[in-house]
């Protein structure tokens, strides 16, 4: 099928592809595009894709590796490992399509996973079926898998598989088409060369419209209570302990990428015990939800979970929220009060904002972890406590305790078992799954049905900074919800005001009223050319050096940007991977 016969113009969110007859082969687009985002440096031993460096791994080595993997942990996790893997690196691809071809046909958006799979090796893609209207809500996409990679690599480490084999690539065409349609997409192989097929055939449909989507689900959900929301008909959480703990309010873990899954790791060790936890990472990136989460899957679930900001409660009344006032205390105190402590009591203290704690406030907190006893304010007796302390912070407590704003021994008391949670920069994979998460659950709050989101949305979530990390992304959605018409699509302007549009991926309409990210560098206009003429003019009566021009440039560039590598970038119009790695040749030199 030629590329003219395919309809759905980018602004319109649509594509309709079907094979014309036996043996025809339609053909996505040309990915020359693509090919030219690969770069390779070997003399210095390095490989791009886009801005990301890359490696080249022999299918041989790949067997080998997947036949350590399918050793050690088995069938079932191997096949959990790779599909998250794969799931991974499609999300972050489609946020290369939309930087890419933003301003063309959404046909030629949508090829970019398929294409940017054959430019790594891993397979040919065979359109067969391809149905995708992103306003209407309509997902549907089939197509051959010829030559599968992934399939010879498995019968090479395992033999011929009673079932599909091709993990990975499951997983990166359910990423990438969950990333690039703002809904969770999920593929199947309904055929696989890895098993006996002649090829491997693959189906792609929302996850609502799969009436057994669980059992490929349950391999995105490392933990019961990580991805608890993709799983329509789930089985009850299971605490430390193997009894259920059911989440009515749906307070689970959303997540993909792998920080985010480290730190739920390191959750799920640290659950069974009753070590102090402290919770390390920016504002808004759901260190509280961390917490809820830590006290429901721990021994103490049956017991209370009690928090307290620290930053928001005055310095004179802090010691009495901590530890409670006895009757006549101090003017005002009429009756004997239960402080946060007493509270917890057989359950968990969540203590936010920890290094804003006062010096006196520091002191009676250490000794109550110390002797897991407190003595309220006016009162003459200790009473003993049995509570897990689990602090939060978002500033350098290290830093603190060397500028002696932080007492050293609670510091330690405190850091028993830290965990860092991710800023969502970092966790950009995971946006499709907070998205479609955030989606439901006002849907559901508001009582209001929205159709999902137009192709200008899904550019603008997959390109803003989020200074306010996963709480942003949150009320930007809420926000969504709220601004679009019953049973119209999300738009752009229903998500972000003008001035909250990234300054360094801003979005324009092309000729035919499409919207693509804008490079400001790229775009801006040409320099003048006589400007241009005499400032080489200069460099050449000062018989400078070509490499020193260009230090010298690159040196400002980064000094104006504030050491900020991106924008420095920007500043020279290069990728940021080019720049560190002039920076880089400049330390060797």
């Amino acid at each position: 099928m030629s590329t003219n016969k395919m309809n759905g113009r980018f602004e319109r969110a649509s594509i309709r592809i079907e094979a014309e007859g036996q043996g025809a082969v339609p053909r996505l687009s040309d990915l020359r595009d693509i090919a030219a985002r690969l770069r390779f440096a070997p003399e210095d031993g390095r490989i791009w894709i886009d801005d990301e460096r890359a490696v080249l791994l022999r299918a041989s080595v790949f067997a080998g590796l997947r036949r350590e993997l399918l050793e050690s942990l088995g069938a079932e996790k191997a096949r959990a490992l790779l599909t998250r893997v794969g799931y991974s690196a499609g999300a972050r691809d489609a946020t290369l399509a939309v930087n890419l071809r933003g301003s063309r046909q959404l046909t030629d958006v949508f090829a970019v996973g398929p294409q940017m799979h054959a430019l790594e090796g891993f397979v040919a893609v065979e359109p067969i079926r391809i149905e995708i209207d992103v306003e209407k809500g309509i997902h549907y996409v089939e197509q051959i898998w010829h030559d599968s990679m992934e399939a010879a690599a498995h019968i090479e480490a395992a033999g011929l598989a009673a079932e599909s084999v091709c993990w990975m690539q499951i997983g990166y065409a359910s990423g990438f088409n969950s990333a690039l349609f703002g809904r969770p997409i999920l593929f199947r192989e309904v055929a696989c060369r890895g098993a006996g097929d002649p090829h491997c055939q693959i189906i792609g449909k929302p996850v609502d419209e799969w009436c057994d989507a669980e059992e490929d689900l349950r391999f995105l959900t490392p933990g019961e209570f990580v991805n608890a929301s993709l799983v329509k008909r789930r089985a009850p959480f299971q605490d430390a302990a193997g009894a259920p703990a059911s989440p009515a309010d749906g307070d689970f873990m959303v997540g993909a990428s792998s920080g985010f899954l480290s730190a739920c790791g390191k959750l799920q060790q640290v659950a069974g015990t009753n070590a102090a936890v402290l919770l390390l990472g920016e504002t808004g990136v759901g260190k509280e939800r961390f917490a809820k989460m830590l006290h429901r899957v721990s021994l103490r679930a049956a017991g209370p979970f009690v928090a307290l900001n620290c930053a928001a409660i005055p310095e004179n009344l802090l010691e009495a929220e901590l530890f409670g006032v006895e009757r006549g205390a101090y003017t005002g105190a009429g009756e004997a009060r239960k402080g946060r402590f007493e509270r917890a009591d057989g359950g968990t203290l969540f203590l936010d904002e920890i290094g804003t704690l006062n010096e006196a406030s520091q002191a009676k907190l250490l000794r109550a972890l110390q002797e897991r006893e407190i003595e309220r304010v006016g009162g003459s007796s200790s009473k003993p406590v049995n509570v897990r302390v689990v602090a939060a912070t978002n500033v350098d407590l290290v830093a603190a305790v060397t500028a002696g704003r932080f007492r050293a021994d609670l510091y330690y008391r405190l850091n028993v078992f830290p965990i860092r949670i991710p800023p969502l920069r970092e966790r950009r994979d995971d946006i499709a799954l907070l998205v479609s998460h955030f989606l439901d659950k006002f849907m559901g709050l508001h009582g209001k049905r929205v159709s999902g989101f137009t192709h200008r949305a899904i550019a603008a979530l997959l390109s803003h900074a989020y200074p306010g990390n996963v709480r942003e992304l949150e009320n930007v959605i809420e926000r969504g919800v709220i601004m679009a018409p019953e049973g119209k699509a999300i738009d752009r302007h229903h998500l972000f005001e003008s001035d909250e549009l990234p300054a360094a991926s801003m979005l324009a309409m092309d000729p035919r009223g499409a919207v693509r990210p804008v490079n400001l560098v790229a775009e801006a206009d040409e320099p003048d050319e006589e400007a241009v003429q005499d400032i080489v003019a200069k460099a050449l009566d000062l018989a400078m050096p070509l490499r020193a021009l260009e230090r010298g440039a690159i040196r400002e560039a980064v000094k104006r940007a504030g050491g900020n590598l991106s924008h420095a970038a920007r500043l020279l119009g290069m990728s940021r991977a080019q720049l560190a790695y002039r920076l880089e040749k400049d330390k060797e030199e």
